[in-house]
Parts: structure tokens; C-alpha cells; sequence
């Protein structure tokens, strides 16, 4: 077997973890995704450094669900300054003033993303949305956050509040692959695992959608005949909510 086969390999069978073992959290968020799509609310994301990646993957994406809202903090992410932003993730107080740029209602839902689940912002992002009255989605990895000593002056990790809590199944520190002679790990696996499981629930609510007699606002790639004009008439009742656009 190859050296890429092999990662390759390693990478499907954390997919098959989260398949086999993240199914019912993933119907229940689909569930809560449904709901709040139904009520015309909308499904924030958040996360900081790496995870916000997350966010911007089902933003503004053809085949994905239109009332997504990337919740982008420039100075939580790397391209602005990495060692910044993973100070800045530390930084107390700083989850409402990121919370109050953007028009929250209580019918929505909020996908908060942290592979650790342990640092300031992401556990007061899930704080301050508890108090809003939005449902929380907590994307993380449990093996990360338990084995992880909790920052926040609460005790609380990002698993302790979520209302959904969807593994991404990657290992302690994220990197999955050895090789010989190399102390460390590389390959790591919560970026691909976690936007796996991020379609997969939006795939699964728009089936729910279906199901019930509803069409659900679905963007089309604007590379395709009509599909600018599809998306500019789903985007007139949601687009004063999505900051980004």
C-alpha cells in the first residue's frame, strides 16, 4: 500500500466513524436546521482560526441552503495574523461584541465550530446565544475538548452547552498520520471531517423540507444558465440578515 493510499485509507475511516457513529446528532441538528428554516429564521456559524473555514463552506454555496449567515471575525482568523487571532480566541468579553454586529432572532440556530471547544470566545459565543434564545449546535472533537483542561472561567467547554453535539471524530491534537522516525503526527482531519458533516445536515434537512411539501431556498451555482436569477430572488427575503453578501 502507497504512503497516499494509506492517508487516504485513514482519512475513510474517520468519515465511517462519524457515519456510524454521529447519525441520530446529525438527524437532530437536520431536525433543528428544519425548524428554524420553517419559522424564516436563519443558521449562523461561527467559528475562529481554522474553524472559521467551516463557516465560509456553506456560506453563499451552490447546493447549500440559502439563510446560512458566516459569522466573520477578521481578527479570529489567520490572514490578519495567526499568533493574533489564537490570542484574541482567548480573550474574554469578546464573543458578545461579535455577537451584537449581527441580527440575531431567537428563531434561529447557531453552528458554533471549535476542534477543541475549550477557549473563551466559542464557549461565551455559545453562552451569549444561550441567553438570545438561539439553539446551539456545537461542532467539535470530544476527544480533544475532554482530554482538554477547560479555560473559561466558567468550567464550561463548548460540549457542555450545546443543545447538539456533533463529533468529528478526529483524534487528540487533530494530526492522525506517523511516520517512521518522526515524533509528531501530520494530516489533520477536522477540517475535512467537520465540512462532511456540515453537508450532510443541510442535505438531510432539505430532504426533511421535501418531505413536509416545502421547496427549500437552495442556491444554484451562478456558473449555470440562470442561476443569478435564481439566487438574486431567494436572496431578496434573507439578504438584510446575511452581513457578508
Amino acid at each position: 500500500m502507497s504512503s497516499l493510499t494509506r492517508y487516504f485509507e485513514s482519512i475513510a475511516a474517520v468519515l465511517e466513524k462519524v457515519a456510524r457513529t454521529q447519525e441520530q446528532n446529525m438527524i437532530r441538528a437536520a431536525e433543528l436546521i428544519t425548524q428554524t428554516i420553517i419559522a424564516g429564521g436563519m443558521v449562523h456559524i461561527f467559528g475562529t482560526g481554522h474553524s472559521h473555514i467551516l463557516a465560509e463552506e456553506c456560506f453563499y454555496r451552490a447546493g447549500g441552503i440559502v439563510p446560512v449567515n458566516a459569522m466573520l471575525e477578521e481578527s479570529l482568523m489567520l490572514h490578519t495574523g495567526a499568533l493574533q487571532s489564537s490570542r484574541i480566541e482567548r480573550l474574554e468579553g469578546y464573543a458578545k461584541i461579535i455577537m451584537d454586529k449581527y441580527d440575531i432572532s431567537n428563531e434561529d440556530t447557531i453552528i458554533i465550530v471549535s476542534n477543541s471547544g475549550k477557549n473563551a470566545v466559542p464557549v461565551e459565543m455559545a453562552l451569549e446565544a444561550k441567553k438570545r434564545g438561539l439553539t446551539v449546535i456545537a461542532l467539535t472533537s470530544l476527544a480533544q475538548s475532554i482530554e482538554s483542561e477547560p479555560s473559561h472561567p466558567s468550567g464550561k467547554r463548548l460540549f457542555d452547552l450545546a443543545d447538539v453535539i456533533l463529533d468529528n471524530c478526529g483524534v487528540f491534537g487533530d494530526a492522525l498520520m506517523e511516520i517512521d522516525g518522526f515524533p509528531g503526527k501530520v494530516g489533520p482531519t477536522s477540517t475535512i471531517t467537520g465540512a462532511a458533516i456540515l453537508h450532510g445536515i443541510m442535505y438531510l434537512a432539505v430532504k426533511e423540507l421535501m418531505a413536509r411539501g416545502i421547496t427549500p431556498p437552495i442556491f444554484m451555482s451562478g456558473n449555470i444558465p440562470g442561476g443569478d436569477e435564481h439566487n438574486e430572488k431567494l436572496l431578496k427575503k434573507y439578504r438584510l440578515r446575511m452581513r457578508h453578501l
